[in-house]
């Protein structure tokens, strides 16, 4: 350690002059009378050029003189200092130099204003750095807009482009996204197979991003297949789906999914339909009279879970003017009102009930309307389906 008798001699004035910033003196009305040796160096100006000759404020580009005389000044003359101020100063060749400065009025005795001490701080390395953090924002603000666009375009291929007509029937669905940055594995689908048979479905996958896109996709396809393999039995369909997620996907990275998958057999003016559910959601039967009940199918397990899941199956007549309504759980576990209370299965279903009787469209839109009154949209992604069979006594039997 070295000893302090024989540490080398620093004067007051060195210290002054060689400063690791730069310092000045200015009468009250701005005439510089002391600067050291840093901050001529910084300007590029000779000593004799700038003291007793120029003010503070001839240093300054033409905004920073505009924003000195006032806001700094005045602010000066009010509080004694002022700091933190980011300003231009000229160089002898005029170029700018970015600057951090403060500074501090002197008064005397009688409360007047005697000088001006400012501290220059060389502001190059940090404009540079600001510059810098500015450019990675807009980097990231560009990859992060690119991401969205990618993750919608995903999204989109992933629900069919549109529902395909059922003789005698209205279809409509309905699909928000909770997050434009995410792919959503909500998804849904109607399809004809042979027999005058028509297959349909509505479901939800664990997770979001690239895996429950990867998920969703094989479940759609899967789904499709299934159903003209065997076009007759929906349990059988989820059960072919159980087998391939249970193949496709390890132990150690399990995924599953809950659906409904129904099946549209004509049946005279109406439509017979069945559906199985694996551990989702029961439907909404919305009747011609104006009744809403829940279409429950006990005992459906999660798709993807267990190798011998079971699977259940109820079936109903659609007659003229009833509706059938699918949905995720995004739409029940929805947050509404100042206390973001859950939505809830017996708000859908007075929903439902006060809905009915109302077309497949119009139901949609109604849905979208309910949604668009959740607090901040809802917390999951929604994806709604309605089918309902047109009713033969006129449209003025319809709710408007």
């Amino acid at each position: 350690m070295t000893r302090p008798d024989l540490l080398p001699e620093e004067s007051a004035e060195d210290l002054y002059e060689n400063a690791p910033c730069g310092y000045l003196s200015t009468l009250p009305d701005g005439r510089i009378i002391k600067v050291n040796k840093t901050l001529l160096d910084l300007l590029g100006h000779d000593r004799e050029t700038l003291v007793g000759r120029r003010r503070f404020a001839d240093l300054l580009t033409v905004g920073g003189r505009l924003y000195h005389e006032t806001h700094f000044a005045p602010l000066l003359m009010m509080q004694g200092e002022a700091g933190g101020i980011a300003l231009e100063l000229t160089t002898a060749s005029g170029s700018r130099l970015p600057v951090l400065i403060r500074s501090v009025l002197r008064t005397g005795p009688d409360g007047k204003p005697l000088l001006i001490r400012t501290t220059v701080f060389d502001a190059r390395d940090r404009h540079a750095y600001e510059r810098e953090l500015l450019r990675a924002r807009q980097e990231a603000e560009l990859e992060h807009e690119r991401m969205r666009r990618l993750a919608t375009t995903l999204q989109r291929t992933l629900l069919p482009p549109k529902l395909s007509p059922v003789p005698g029937m209205e279809v409509a669905a309905h699909y928000r996204i909770a997050s434009p940055d995410q792919v959503g594995g909500d998804f849904y689908d109607l399809f004809p197979l042979a027999g005058d048979r028509w297959g349909f479905f509505v479901g939800d996958v664990c997770g979001k991003g690239a895996g429950a896109a990867a998920l969703t996709s094989l479940t759609r396809y899967t789904l499709r297949a299934a159903a003209v393999y065997d076009p007759e039995q929906p349990t059988a369909v989820l059960a072919t789906l159980n087998t391939v997620l249970n193949q496709e996907y390890v132990r150690s990275d399990p995924r599953f999914c809950t659906v409904i998958f129904g099946l549209l057999v004509p049946d005279g003016d109406g439509y017979s339909a069945t559906l199985a559910s694996g551990g989702h959601p029961p439907a909404l039967l919305l009747r011609a009279n104006g009744s809403a009940e829940f279409l429950a199918t006990p005992g459906g397990q999660l798709v993807g879970v267990l190798p011998d899941a079971r699977f259940s199956s109820t079936t109903v007549r659609l007659a003229p003017g009833d509706a059938l309504l699918l949905y995720t759980d995004g739409l029940t576990e929805g947050r509404i009102g100042t206390t973001r209370h859950r939505y809830g299965e017996d708000a859908l279903l007075a929903f439902a009930a006060n809905a009915a009787p109302r077309s497949a469209p119009a139901l949609i839109e109604a849905m979208t309307t309910l949604l668009s009154e959740f607090d901040d949209g809802p917390d999951d992604d929604v994806a709604v389906l309605a089918l309902s069979v047109k009713d033969t006594r006129g449209e003025s039997q319809q709710s408007t």
